[in-house]
């Protein structure tokens, strides 16, 4: 079977500064040009012609595309600082393992929304992703920029809910018509094992479920939904949207039950509704949105357990995931931005460890000893006296053979 990694990165700039996007979008291809097998190739490609662009695939390379898209930009929401929504698409195709045998091709799409100040967070989220899989998956690459924007109608509402972009995921499946299935996750995600292993997660939805995410929290007595929510939510502590699997037929095709109508809605129809109703009592906005449909709807979500999602919350007042304490984290969360303060060093050690390595170099070298090292220092705080759950996967990856793939 050939397996394919799509990333769409949705990225932003001030409309002053084409340049610079330009360059800050040569930088992603850049970290991914390290790897000898790249190379790259750039062309300007005129508006309203992003539907002509198909993903093309070559021996060796990879392709850069730009446009300009501020043309996409709905009415009222451009300024000075105007964001412009664009999306980064990469492709990874493992080889035959036979030749001359059709094989099933299967396309994991990866989504992340990256506004502001968040590139190097998004690049090495990326870099986490690339590296935790298999090197002939990494054998080839190549990637497509094009622009995606909130629905013209409400988009100005939509950017300042929460933090600007972030409810984008809410509309995903709305405008990804051609994407059957997605992961998304937020730009502080750490990938400790490969993406394909959550993705893997599709094949255990039953008829009914439509989504994957994990708990909000563990433990009810100390969960924020339990205490202090103000609208419904999913099971007895919530849900976190920063990893966030989706059928996304199964969600376009579906009719969700709601407390506004007793009428059913589809998904685009219900989210403006919702947010209209809600908007005053929601704190930490699409997620809130998130939980509130699929407290109505729980047969359509896949919950995952924690350590597919771990962050603070599982170890601040002592560790209360059980799963990573057995199994070790699969995937780092550095929510409330432990990832840059030195509130949580042991998630920061994590962070700038990736940050700092060499993108193919020897993990055990030069990405666990160095991480080990500086978790050492982290032993003063709760998250730093369970540090072994942050390396046991890359401990099992460092340990095998290069030659089979990590």
């Amino acid at each position: 079977m050939r397996r394919y990694l799509r990333v769409l990165l949705y990225y932003t700039c001030s409309v002053n500064s084409p340049r610079r996007w330009k360059r800050q979008a040569e930088r992603l291809g850049a970290t991914l040009d390290r790897e000898p097998l790249f190379s790259r190739e750039t062309r300007d490609i005129e508006p309203g012609k992003e539907r002509e662009m198909k993903a093309r695939r070559i021996n060796t390379g990879i392709i850069v595309t730009y446009w300009n898209p501020y043309w996409r930009l709905p009415p009222g929401v451009c300024g000075m600082n105007c964001y412009m929504d664009s999306a980064f698409r990469y492709i990874m195709r493992r080889p035959d393992s036979s030749e001359g045998v059709p094989v099933r091709e299967e396309r994991v799409h990866l989504a992340v929304v990256a506004c502001g100040q968040r590139l190097e967070e998004t690049l090495t989220m990326l870099k986490s992703a690339l590296e935790a899989w298999p090197d002939p998956f990494r054998s080839r690459l190549n990637y497509t920029v094009y622009p995606i924007t909130f629905p013209p109608e409400n988009a100005k509402e939509w950017k300042k809910l929460f933090k600007p972009c972030a409810s984008q995921r809410l509309f995903l499946p709305i405008i990804l018509k051609e994407v059957d299935s997605l992961l998304y996750v937020d730009t502080d995600i750490l990938f400790l094992r490969p993406v394909e292993d959550v993705w893997a997660f599709l094949s255990h939805f039953n008829s009914t479920q439509m989504a994957a995410m994990a708990p909000e929290h563990e433990d009810p007595r100390i969960a924020w939904y339990s205490r202090f929510a103000r609208h419904p939510y999913h099971g007895k502590t919530g849900i976190n949207s920063g990893v966030m699997l989706m059928n996304m037929t199964r969600i376009r095709s579906k009719l969700f039950k709601n407390d506004m109508t007793s009428v059913e809605l589809s998904w685009e129809d219900l989210l403006m509704p919702l947010l209209q109703k809600y908007k005053l009592n929601i704190t930490w906005g699409d997620q809130d949105l998130l939980n509130i449909i699929f407290h109505h709807n729980p047969e359509s979500l896949f919950v995952f357990p924690c350590q597919w999602n771990y962050r603070p919350d599982h170890c601040i007042y002592g560790s209360n995931c059980l799963q990573a304490e057995q199994d070790g984290v699969f995937i780092l969360h550095g929510n409330r931005g432990v990832y840059h303060d030195e509130k949580q060093p042991a998630f920061r050690a994590v962070y700038e460890a990736i940050q700092k390595y060499p993108f193919g170099a020897d993990p055990l070298h030069f990405l666990l000893l160095p991480l080990e090292a500086q978790l050492q220092q982290s032993t003063h705080t709760y998250c730093g006296r369970v540090r072994h759950l942050f390396t046991k996967t890359l401990q099992r990856s460092a340990s095998r053979d290069p030659a089979s793939g990590r």
